[in-house]
């Protein structure tokens, strides 16, 4: 077996205090909040790293430049977007990183919880083989994971060029 990596289990207390802060920050943030469509997703102009710093450019000189600025632009509504966007942008970078940290490591212990369910799973199939007390029902409940393929009729496995009728002369 390799190395485990994952050794600690996150005592119940800690996971309900994280549980807390994560809905109290959703219940903070909620009055600000939207929720999209798929279609709505879709129809809306993605703004990425790059475009920050071109908004946020175009901001500044409509600032500095009130008299360029289009009488249709509502400079507290671009304002409040330019500001909102900011704001969301660092908090889902945190959470982003979080979320990796915390998929990382549910990944790294499940690969481990899957590898040693499989190590007693292959020592029960042997025990039951060996009518070893209690194992073979254990092996009974466990193999249903594992359900057997079907084998194919002999006459399916024939490659294609077999099944063919010989020309007629």
């Amino acid at each position: 077996m390799k190395k485990n990596n994952h050794t600690h289990v996150i005592p119940d207390d800690v996971l309900a205090q994280a549980q807390a802060k994560i809905d109290e920050a959703r219940a903070l943030l909620d009055p600000y909040l939207l929720s999209l469509t798929p279609e709505e997703r879709r129809t809306l102009l993605k703004m990425g790293p790059k475009t920050i710093s071109f908004v946020e450019k175009a901001h500044d000189f409509a600032k500095q430049n009130p008299d360029l600025v289009p009488a249709y632009l509502d400079m507290k509504l671009f304002k409040a977007d330019v500001e909102g966007s900011r704001g969301f942008w660092t908090l889902i970078n945190s959470v982003r990183q979080l979320e990796q940290h915390l998929c990382d490591t549910e990944m790294t212990a499940g690969s481990e919880a899957f590898q040693a369910a499989l190590m007693f799973y292959n020592y029960i199939k042997l025990a039951a083989s060996q009518n070893l007390l209690g194992a073979k029902a254990i092996y009974q409940e466990l193999k249903t994971r594992f359900p057997r393929r079907r084998r194919r009729k002999a006459e399916e496995s024939q490659p294609a060029l077999a099944k063919q009728e010989a020309p007629q002369s």
